[in-house]
């Protein structure tokens, strides 16, 4: 089949998820569409994005906020879990862009959705280069500081709010409450205790929060090599998986993560950038992400104490000047001992 012309110069095309990418869908739509540029919002879905060896520019910022200052025409490629949950992602985008409009090419369901008042010469253009049918909507804000639905859930799926695991569906739909210091669950969700104790004091406008069910990635990350970079900087990540690309830059040369789902993030996003990982866990793992981590990586699991506490004595260790990492990490191991188990160990590969 031959690519289809130019939509129109210019176009700017965003896209969100890991499936997308694994799927090989992205690489379709900009074949397609040939947009002048291609955005990837949000964090989770880079490490998918840059595997795939499309050219794209990286936001690290929700889609709604990557989508808002752009000039001229865009479009925003999604492949939700269901067809449902990306009528609800599409929803909230929508409502959140000011009354500019959406223009949602949703691939689970083939069709290009438009919300308010979306483009609707650009989406013509674009259902005849890419064949998917148009729909248009309304969106409906999503309002309340205090209260947020989280729609289009599978039950005994994780749910995320602002990268922290909360709990499992239950429902379809999970309600979270908050009154501005603690978030507790309203319905839908059997909970993690610890996850809600996180987000205390750290969430109080659960309508603005990055809220998700379901695995973040389900394809392992490409690569097990090892960064260059042998000693530096040790990147702390304390349950805040998402934040990761913002540390591992420059001399970094490992992550110290702590938490069993922010070291499973960490780890998946490491490997594939050749970083090695210590993970601190305390043995509550949900399936978020397939495990993977870079050669050097250790993760220890606590015997009898929080993973939270060892975090903060084993941060208290990496010292102001450069650290040598297989020196570190030895070190860690050793006076630690009595008091983890080691669950992971790629040190003999490194």
């Amino acid at each position: 089949m031959k690519s289809g012309p130019t939509v129109r110069e210019g176009l700017i095309l965003v896209v969100h998820g890991a499936e997308i990418f694994d799927s090989g869908t992205a690489g379709w739509l900009i074949k397609r569409l040939h947009p002048a540029r291609t955005i990837v919002a949000g964090v989770m879905a880079r490490t998918a994005a840059e595997e795939s060896g499309l050219p794209l520019e990286f936001t690290g910022s929700p889609p709604s906020m990557t989508i808002r200052p752009l000039p001229g025409q865009v479009a925003f490629g999604d492949l939700a879990k269901t067809p449902e949950s990306g009528r609800i992602f599409g929803n909230i985008i929508a409502s959140r862009l000011e009354g500019r409009g959406l223009i949602q090419i949703e691939c689970s369901n083939n069709t290009v959705m438009i919300w308010d008042e979306g483009d609707r010469t650009l989406a013509s253009a674009i259902s005849t280069a890419i064949g998917f049918p148009c729909k248009y909507l309304s969106s409906t804000r999503v309002t309340g500081r205090t209260q947020r639905k989280i729609g289009g859930c599978l039950p005994g799926e994780s749910v995320f709010v602002n990268g922290i695991i909360v709990g499992r569906a239950t429902e379809g739909t999970v309600v979270l409450r908050s009154d501005g210091s603690s978030v507790e669950v309203v319905s839908g969700l059997d909970p993690k205790e610890p996850g809600l104790d996180k987000l205390r004091g750290s969430c109080p406008d659960l309508g603005a929060a990055w809220c998700k069910s379901g695995p973040i990635r389900r394809a392992a990350p490409a690569g097990a090599w090892r960064s260059s970079v042998s000693s530096g900087r040790v990147a702390v990540i304390d349950h805040c998986g998402h934040k990761i690309y913002e540390a591992i830059w420059g001399d970094c040369c490992g992550v110290l993560a702590v938490g069993d789902d922010t070291t499973a993030v960490c780890g998946h996003i490491c490997a594939h950038r050749g970083i090695p990982v210590l993970g601190i866990t305390d043995g509550d793992l949900d399936e978020a992400l397939p495990p993977a981590f870079a050669p050097g990586s250790v993760v220890l699991e606590t015997r009898r104490e929080r993973d939270d506490d060892l975090g903060k004595e084993i941060s208290s260790m990496i010292g102001p000047g450069p650290v040598v990492w297989d020196d570190w990490v030895k070190e860690v191991v050793g006076r630690f001992g009595e008091r983890v188990r080691v669950v992971i160990d790629r040190r003999e590969i490194a």
